[in-house]
């Protein structure tokens, strides 16, 4: 049996300069829409000078936010995306999560700077998290991490014998080759997958290009954070050795 090819190796680009308002984030002074307003106030300056909004900035550069505010709480949530609810940008008549977490009764002082991080679609369901913590964003989402995410998937017809072996070697996807991943199988119809990405509708795709169909798709767990009983619609927060662990495992301290 010949040895799956190794799929070469891309440059990582550097991400200098980089935009202020994300810089800001990154360093938890601010969401990038905060930070936006930070600048228009004139209250950021750059090596000394009054920055404007669209400025960029390098390594080297001196960031400085003027009259800045005691330091920020970050706030993080577990929370469970029902099937129909939009993660990002609905059209009209569409619910996304931050309006579908105002309906549910969240406290504007609790949840107003608090953003979806990374995307389900429409069809699916399960864990997003949820925080004001700019930082987190390129650390989870980033595919140079390889972060774990687990789903649990049942599909139209039966698995063929086949199916486990060829979805964890990779499947080709309109001529991207898929990176190794975890199949379990746990029913005729039915398994589970642990991915280190994250394409658009990847595991769909992946189904699709071994001729068969997902009619159910969840996301379980995010490295440590994990579904379990959590109804959909509603959010936990995520805090003590939880917490810890989930910043420890994206580089990151409480």
């Amino acid at each position: 049996m010949k040895a799956p090819k190794k799929k070469p190796e891309q440059p990582v680009e550097s991400e200098w300069p980089m935009r202020l308002n994300k810089y800001l984030a990154k360093d938890g002074v601010a969401t990038r829409r905060r930070a936006d307003e930070l600048i228009a106030r004139g209250q950021v300056r750059v090596n000394g000078v009054v920055a404007t909004l669209g400025d960029k900035v390098t390594e080297s550069d001196t960031v400085e936010v003027v009259g800045k505010a005691s330091p920020k709480k970050f706030l993080y949530f577990a929370y469970h995306k029902p099937v129909g609810v939009i993660t990002h940008s609905p059209q009209l008549g569409e619910d996304d999560i931050k309006l579908r977490i105002t309906k549910k009764g969240a406290s504007a002082s609790e949840m107003s700077d608090v953003f979806p991080i990374g995307r389900l679609d429409k069809d699916s369901s399960g864990l997003i998290i949820l925080t004001n913590d700019g930082r987190i964003t390129d650390r989870l989402l980033s595919p140079r991490y390889e972060h774990d995410k687990e789903y649990r998937v049942r599909t139209l017809e039966p698995l063929r014998q086949s199916f486990k072996k060829t979805m964890e070697a990779g499947v080709n996807i309109e001529g991207y080759t898929t990176a190794p991943c975890t199949v379990h199988k746990t029913g005729p119809k039915s398994f589970t997958i642990t991915l280190t990405e994250g394409k658009k509708h990847q595991i769909r795709r992946m189904v699709a290009a071994l001729h068969n169909q997902v009619v159910e798709l969840k996301r379980t767990r995010i490295l440590n954070i994990r579904l379990e009983d959590l109804k959909p619609g509603t959010w936990r927060p995520i805090t003590g050795s939880e917490l810890a662990a989930f910043l420890s495992e994206i580089g990151m301290k409480d």
